[in-house]
């Protein structure tokens, strides 16, 4: 089957974003067709099929965004992806399907490689049996997959809430739109696992900022149904960031999708009190909420951890980042100790999350 050559459906501009296992670029549909309308913007992430670990890492993403597709305001759109088995030749994956040799290399821990000489061997017994005709072609690797996803022109929730001074209102629709995205997610079963302000991109619309959900690069898609909107399936592996991770993730635990809602706890809190901290050699400031030793920021997950009866103050008493907001009412300091409760059954299911955030913050 005839490749397709990059510069045919998009045009590269610029690179945006780079991450431990991957490469963001701005683009551009470069005529118009089943990739878009000629002109439209696009993010396109290269994900290069290097090691058993990354391929992994991205077919779960693929899954996650394939089983999103572009249902939801609130979680990027993936408009389609590409496998790259050439420079600059690329493959259109059809809907529902994985590629089968990124597959094997994920199950079998190795990078699965075509047997060119079994393949030669083959095509050289049949040419003596039959007329001769066009070689048939040799199987090709791939080295990368191409993800095409809508393009958010306000940059991650970290960069655009941080870069604007503090809205109370703007504050509780980015709320708001999250609580219904992580809804929407766990309706589907999928866990993010890794949800943290980095991971939600801004798009500008005349009508406001609409926040999405993006990176779904650690995400569980689990089997069987969902309870009442709450994901039952345990998970066993220790990841996320360690601001956002929930105390069971810290401790080795297994866990389950209510380790989602204590991240959105974390990130709910340092938007609301734009409670901020700098990592370790960097400059940059970091939306999060955490416990104060001395002068040690502790994450909050971590903590609970070590101590589950914890007190955490919520409103937080001394805070980085002037102007200060108003402190959170009543309702959302008492919703956001729930969120952050150290055992994850006491912590709201999405849906509830969804209408008590609703309730909270249209009362104010």
């Amino acid at each position: 089957m005839r490749g397709t050559h990059m510069e045919e459906v998009y045009t590269l501009e610029r690179e945006v974003g780079r991450g431990s296992y991957g490469v963001v670029f701005e683009g551009r549909v470069a005529e118009d067709g089943p990739w878009g309308v000629r002109g439209q913007r696009v993010a396109i992430k290269r994900l290069p099929c290097h090691s058993p670990e990354c391929i992994e890492l991205y077919l779960q993403e693929l899954w996650a965004m394939r089983a999103t597709a572009r249902s939801h305001p609130n979680v990027i759109a993936l408009y389609c992806c590409f496998r790259q088995t050439g420079p600059n030749t690329l493959h259109r994956l059809k809907a529902g399907r994985l590629p089968l040799d990124l597959v094997e290399s994920a199950l079998k821990g190795s990078v699965a490689r075509p047997c060119l000489e079994a393949k030669r061997k083959t095509s050289t017994a049949r040419s003596r049996r039959r007329r001769p005709s066009s070689p048939e072609p040799l199987p090709r690797t791939c080295s990368a997959l191409w993800l095409v996803m809508e393009y958010c022109d306000g940059g991650d929730l970290n960069h655009y809430l941080l870069s604007r001074p503090p809205d109370a209102q703007l504050n509780y629709s980015v709320v708001q739109q999250l609580s219904s995205a992580v809804e929407f997610l766990h309706g589907l079963r999928i866990t993010h696992r890794d949800l943290k302000p980095d991971n939600v991109l801004v798009h500008n619309t005349p009508a406001g900022p609409v926040v999405k959900v993006a990176d779904f690069g650690l995400s569980k898609v689990s089997d069987g149904q969902s309870e009442g909107g709450l994901v039952r399936q345990h998970f066993s592996s220790t990841c996320g960031s360690d601001f956002y991770m929930a105390p069971e993730v810290w401790a080795g635990r297994s866990y389950t999708a209510q380790a989602d809602i204590f991240s959105l706890g974390v990130l709910f809190w340092a938007v609301l009190e734009r409670i901020t901290f700098l990592e370790d050699g960097t400059t940059q400031e970091q939306l999060g909420a955490y416990v104060c030793r001395g002068r040690w920021l502790v994450p909050l997950g971590e903590a609970l951890s070590e101590n589950p009866d914890l007190q955490l103050s919520i409103p937080m008493k001394a805070r980085r980042t002037p102007p200060l907001l108003p402190p959170p009412s009543q309702q959302l300091c008492a919703l956001l100790l729930d969120m952050l409760a150290s055992d994850p059954d006491a912590r709201p299911a999405a849906p509830q999350l969804k209408d008590r955030v609703l309730h909270a913050t249209t009362s104010q």
